[in-house]
């Protein structure tokens, strides 16, 4: 600071310097002077020199504060030296608020980004369920009618279809009983009838279905002269069919889980 200043101002101002360092000293002489070299309790010595410290914080708030100099010149100097210092603290500080502005930005603009790009998301969702709603609103009771019997009628195909098969595997090796050849009459002399009106075995197996799906609580079938015995007894020994626990004329599908 002496640098701009005039011989005058530079001596009033080492005089002014010299005469605070004189004081400094003594302040510092007196304060060793006052400190004892030893205290038998540590923590009333901290108490206290805290109550000093604040006693001296309210007498320097209470003081008036001096000028440096009384030389105008001086004054100058020091208060230029002071806003250059202002000055270039300032400067920091608008060079760190304009980088921390300038990462701001960049954040923004990819929020911004994803904003937009979750935006276009929703937009699309939206758009997907308004023409699922629409499209929901076009099928009619006539159309879902008309698709439960397609459905319907494709499973009647196709139950023909099993029975259709289930008949030519029957019809092929399980065939409708027959009289008995002439070799075995002339053998046995005996002539033995079967009855004209027995049903195949796949016509029994129809019989018990269609028993059990008309009448689930009574799926019984009473066993008469249409019922090849041979047919039956094959059905119970392989567990196709099952006897009535009290009437053993009666049998039923069995129920295959």
């Amino acid at each position: 600071m002496a640098a701009g200043l005039s011989e005058a101002a530079q001596s009033e101002l080492m005089l002014r310097c010299e005469e605070q360092f004189a004081k400094l000293e003594t302040l510092q002489n007196k304060i060793i002077l006052c400190e004892p070299d030893f205290c038998e309790n540590p923590p009333e010595q901290a108490v206290n020199r805290l109550m000093a410290t604040e006693a001296e914080l309210k007498q320097w708030l209470t003081m008036e504060p001096e000028l440096l100099a009384s030389n105008s010149e001086v004054l100058l100097q020091a208060g230029k030296e002071e806003m250059l210092k202002l000055c270039s603290e300032l400067e920091m500080v608008v060079s760190c608020h304009e980088a921390r502005r300038d990462q701001l930005r960049e954040t923004k603009k990819v929020e911004q980004k994803w904003l937009e790009e979750k935006k276009q998301a929703l937009d699309a969702a939206n758009d997907h369920v308004k023409r699922l709603q629409t499209e929901k609103g076009k099928l009619s009771e006539h159309s879902i009618l008309q698709d439960t019997k397609a459905k319907i009628h494709k499973m009647k195909v196709y139950h023909e279809r099993l029975m259709e098969s289930l008949g030519e595997i029957l019809e092929k090796h399980v065939p409708l009983p027959h009289n008995e050849s002439s070799t075995n009459k002339k053998k046995k002399n005996i002539t033995q009838e079967l009855d004209e009106d027995l049903i195949s075995l796949n016509e029994i197996l129809e019989v018990l279905m269609n028993k059990v799906l008309n009448t689930p609580h009574d799926p019984y079938v009473t066993v008469d002269n249409t019922f090849w015995p041979p047919y039956v007894e094959m059905l119970l020994r392989y567990g196709i069919a099952v006897r009535h626990r009290e009437n053993n004329f009666k049998i039923r599908l069995e129920t295959f889980c």
